[in-house]
């Protein structure tokens, strides 16, 4: 029922963080995991340290023109795409006042855009084999007001929307699409809040089970959320954050 061997698996934001953790748990797994990230040489690290069937591509995922090309260098790898995960994210971490018109549509583009038209590609090989599984990535941010969190807030929120709208269009041939919003985990784009233990810790302290996350936490409901287990879920928010919005 949770098994994903021999799926193809394309997942952005993977040299580093959430995305690099869960390529190798799925490759792990038995999946043909294609990496796809700006960093080569990051990509190629991983995939000669990880055991399975890997490839990657190198792409600035932020040029939404380019991505029909981008969708085209990932099937090379393996074929068509049965499970696009969407972990890429940018949080440029910049007060309301302060956001230029350039930083806005960059997390944007990232957060929110990518993620749509990557799965608008890949959505007509889905659908000739009537399965497919889309994961985006939201946030703690998509449903909570952070400082200094206007643009990527943003861009969360409407993922969360945008998921719901995917399920809407898709799901009646055979592919789901859900959203995982993790609490705080340690990666690059987090290690402004790690830096500060007292944060960390607070962080720690708002969540009801006492402490922030790792990624063993999360691999379970990615695997969940690619898997035949998860046939009748869709259009769907899981909250992996240890109880950090439940109180």
């Amino acid at each position: 029922m949770f098994d994903v061997n021999g799926k193809t698996v394309a997942i952005t934001g993977a040299s580093s963080g959430i995305g690099r953790a869960m390529a190798s748990h799925l490759a792990g797994n038995g999946a043909n995991v294609v990496a796809v990230a700006r960093r080569e040489d990051a990509l190629r690290d991983w995939a000669e340290t990880t055991d399975g069937n890997t490839a990657f591509v190198a792409a600035d995922l932020g040029d939404i023109a380019s991505l029909t090309d981008v969708v085209s260098d990932i099937s090379s790898a393996f074929g068509d795409v049965d499970i696009l995960i969407n972990a890429a994210g940018l949080n440029p971490r910049q007060n309301a006042d302060d956001i230029t018109p350039k930083v806005w549509a960059q997390t944007q583009d990232i957060n929110l855009n990518a993620p749509f038209f990557l799965a608008q590609a890949m959505v007509p090989a889905m659908r000739e084999q009537s399965w497919g599984r889309i994961i985006n990535f939201a946030s703690l941010q998509s449903v909570r007001a952070f400082e200094n969190g206007i643009a990527y807030g943003a861009a969360k929120g409407g993922v969360v929307q945008m998921t719901r709208a995917m399920a809407q269009a898709w799901s009646r041939d055979g592919i789901t699409a859900n959203a995982i919003a993790p609490g705080f985990f340690p990666t690059e784009l987090t290690a402004p809040v790690f830096a500060d233990p007292v944060l960390a810790q607070k962080n720690a302290d708002q969540t009801c089970v006492g402490r922030n996350g790792t990624m063993d936490d999360l691999a379970g409901p990615v695997q969940f959320l690619c898997s035949d287990a998860s046939a009748y879920i869709t259009g769907q928010t899981l909250f992996v954050d240890g109880g950090f919005t439940a109180k």
